[in-house]
C-alpha cells in the first residue's frame, strides 16, 4: 500500500521530504499499514487534486481521525509517532501560512507620515519577500512606501509589524541552528535540520548567520545581567589561558609538503586567549586532605567527601590572535581587559579577595600585572605543579613503581605544606649525589628552574588554610571543552572570522545565557531594522478576510 499520486503532491506542498515506504507503510514480518493511513491519504490527496490546499480544520480532523484508527488497528509506535510528527509539521505550516494570510500585505493608505516627519508614498506594486521557517519556506507580499518604485525603500508596515528578520531566515531556525552549530560542523547542522523538519540550508548560509549572531555577542557581555546580590562567593577568581585552533591556509600560502620534515606541521595554529571569571566561597584544606584526593586514596568507613562550593557566575570568553605570526598582546589585552571590566560591574565595592589562577606562562603574568597590579593574589595551578614531581621521580626511580609514587607523594604534600624550597633543595642534591648528566641532568635542572621561579605563586599553605582554589579546573575545561572539542575535529580549518564568531556564540552558549542573547539579539536587531515601527501604533491595523 502506496503513497497515491495526490499524496506526493501533497507532501511537496507541505515542504518535507519524506521517504514514500516508510511514510505510510513499515514492514514488520508481514504486517503492513492497514486502512487508516490509507483514508488519511486520500484526504489529503482529495483536496490536493481538486486544486486547493490543505485547510488547517481538514488536517487537524485527519490527525484526530489518524490517531483513533491507529490505535484501533494496532499499528507499531514507530510508524505512528512518525506519522504524527509529519502530521504536526504540516499543520504548523498551514497555521503559519494562515498567520501570514491573515496579516494581508500592510497597506495603510496612499501616504503614511514617518516619525521624521517625511511624508512616503504607497508604491504600486505589492514587493514579495521570502520566509524560510522551521516549517518551511514562504513567500510573503508587502506593500512597501517610498518617493516612488525603483529608489530606495523607506519603509515597510508589515516588516515592521512582523519584526521579521535582516535574514531570510526565521529567528526561530537561526536560533536552533546556532545552538547545533555551537556543538557540531555546520554540514551536520544542516543534515539534522533537513532530516527533521525537512528544511533545506546551504552550509555557506549557516556559517553566514554564525558570524551575523556573533555580532550581538560583545554588546550583550556588557549589559548582560549579574547575579543578584548576596549570591556572590566571598572570592573572586580569574584565570587564563591559551589554545591552539587549526586556521585555513591564506591566500597564496603553499601547501605543506607531502613528507614533513621534524618539526612541520600540517596546518597552522593561531592562539586563542580564552579567560574566566567566576566567584566562589572559601572552601578551607588541609595539605593533607589535598594531597589524598590528589592521589585519590579510598575513603575512610563512614567517612563523606567535604562539600565543595559551586562557582557562581562562570562566563567564560576568548578572543584569537589576528597577527599571522601568533602575536598574542591583542587578545591578551582584550580578554584581560573584558576581565577587569566584568569584575568592576560584578564586586563595585571591590571584592575582598581576588585570585588569579594561570599556568606560569610569562604572557599570562604580565597581562595580569598590568590589569590588576598586586590587587589579585597570584596562584600558579597546582595540577602544573604535580607533573614536574612526577618528572622528577622518574630521573631517580623506575618508572610506574611504587617507589616513585611515594617519591611524588612525600613531595608533594611537602609542597602543600609551603615546604617549596626545601624540596627544590632536596631534588638538588640528589641529582648531584647520583651524578645525573646529559638530558637527565638537563632535565633536572628545567624542572628546578621552573620550581625556583614560581616559588612565590605556590605558597599552597597559605592558600589553603584562606580557602582559595589552588587548581584551575575552570580554564582547562574551558580549554578543552570550549574551544577544542568544537573547534579542534579531525579536518576542521578555521578562517580568522569565523573562528572569532564561533567562540563569541560558544560562549554565550556554555555560559547558559543563550535565552537571554537570542532575546537580546532579536531585540537589538528590531530596533536596527525598524526605527520607524511605532507609526503602526496611530494606526488600525486590517486583518485580511
Amino acid at each position: 500500500m502506496g503513497v497515491t499520486g495526490g499524496a506526493r503532491a501533497v507532501v511537496r506542498h507541505f515542504g518535507r521530504r519524506v521517504d514514500e515506504e516508510s511514510l505510510w507503510e513499515q514492514d514488520v514480518g508481514t504486517q503492513q499499514a492497514t486502512s487508516s493511513p490509507q483514508s488519511l491519504t486520500l484526504m489529503f490527496a482529495h483536496q490536493a487534486e481538486s486544486g486547493n490546499a490543505p485547510r488547517l480544520d481538514s488536517l487537524l480532523a485527519c490527525l484526530v481521525d489518524f490517531v483513533r484508527s491507529a490505535a484501533a488497528d494496532g499499528l507499531p509506535a514507530h510508524q505512528v509517532e512518525r506519522q504524527i510528527f509529519s502530521c504536526v509539521l504540516a499543520v504548523g505550516k498551514e497555521a503559519f501560512s494562515l498567520f501570514l494570510r491573515l496579516q494581508g500585505t500592510g497597506e495603510l493608505g496612499e501616504s503614511l507620515t514617518l516619525p521624521d516627519g517625511r511624508v512616503v508614498c504607497r508604491l504600486g506594486q505589492t514587493h514579495d519577500r521570502p520566509y524560510r521557517s522551521v516549517f518551511g519556506d514562504f513567500s510573503i507580499p508587502r506593500a512597501c512606501y517610498g518617493s516612488r518604485e525603483g529608489q530606495a525603500i523607506d519603509f515597510v508596515p508589515l516588516d515592521a509589524r512582523l519584526q521579521l528578520p535582516q535574514s531570510d531566515y526565521s529567528y526561530l531556525l537561526q536560533e536552533w541552528d546556532a545552538a547545533l552549530g555551537c556543538e557540531c560542523s555546520f554540514a551536520r547542522v544542516a543534515c539534522t535540520i533537513q532530516a527533521m523538519l525537512g528544511v533545506e540550508q546551504p552550509v555557506d548560509s549557516l556559517e553566514r548567520h554564525s558570524r551575523q549572531t556573533a555580532q550581538a555577542a560583545a554588546p550583550f557581555r556588557e549589559s548582560r545581567p549579574l547575579p543578584q546580590p548576596g549570591q556572590e562567593g566571598e572570592l573572586f577568581v580569574v584565570t587564563a589561558d591559551a589554545k591552539g585552533v587549526p586556521m585555513r591556509r591564506a591566500g597564496g600560502e603553499a601547501k605543506p609538503e607531502a613528507h614533513r620534515k621534524r618539526g612541520d606541521k600540517a596546518n597552522k595554529k593561531r592562539m586563542a586567549i580564552v579567560g574566566a571569571v567566576y566567584s566562589v566561597g572559601r572552601h578551607v584544606r588541609t595539605p593533607e586532605e589535598v594531597t589524598a584526593a590528589l592521589f585519590r586514596d579510598p575513603r575512610l568507613p563512614g567517612g563523606e567527601a567535604a562539600a565543595r562550593p559551586e562557582p557562581v557566575g562562570k562566563h567564560v570568553w576568548a578572543s584569537l590572535s589576528r597577527e599571522p605570526d601568533g602575536n598574542q598582546s591583542g587578545p591578551l589585552a582584550e580578554v584581560f581587559g573584558w576581565l577587569k571590566e566584568e569584575l568592576s560591574r560584578r564586586a563595585a565595592g571591590g571584592p575582598a579577595r581576588l585570585a588569579c589562577l594561570t599556568d606560569g606562562q610569562p604572557n599570562l603574568l604580565r597581562a595580569k600585572r598590568e590589569r590588576f597590579g598586586e590587587a589579585a593574589v597570584e596562584i600558579l595551578d597546582v595540577l602544573h605543579v604535580t607533573p614536574r614531581l612526577w618528572q622528577a621521580a622518574h630521573l631517580f626511580c623506575k618508572e610506574g613503581s611504587e617507589e616513585a609514587r611515594q617519591f611524588v607523594r612525600a613531595r608533594v604534600l611537602r609542597v602543600l605544606r609551603g615546604e617549596v624550597k626545601g624540596v627544590l633543595r632536596g631534588l638538588r642534591r640528589m641529582g648531584a649525589r647520583r651524578g645525573l648528566s646529559g638530558k637527565k641532568g638537563a632535565d633536572l635542572r628545567e624542572l628546578c628552574n621552573f620550581l625556583q621561579k614560581n616559588a612565590p605563586r605556590m605558597r599552597y599553605d597559605e592558600y589553603l588554610r584562606e580557602g582559595y582554589p589552588i587548581a584551575s579546573g575552570v580554564i582547562e575545561g574551558a580549554c578543552r571543552h570550549y574551544v577544542k572539542d568544537r573547534m579542534e575535529r579531525a579536518g576542521m580549518r578555521w578562517s580568522v572570522e569565523g573562528a572569532q564568531a564561533m567562540l563569541d556564540v560558544r560562549s554565550e552558549y556554555l555560559n547558559g545565557d543563550w535565552p537571554a542573547f537570542h532575546a537580546f539579539r532579536i531585540e537589538r536587531e528590531t530596533r536596527r531594522l525598524y526605527p520607524h515601527r511605532q507609526v503602526l501604533q496611530t494606526v488600525q491595523w486590517p486583518l485580511a478576510s
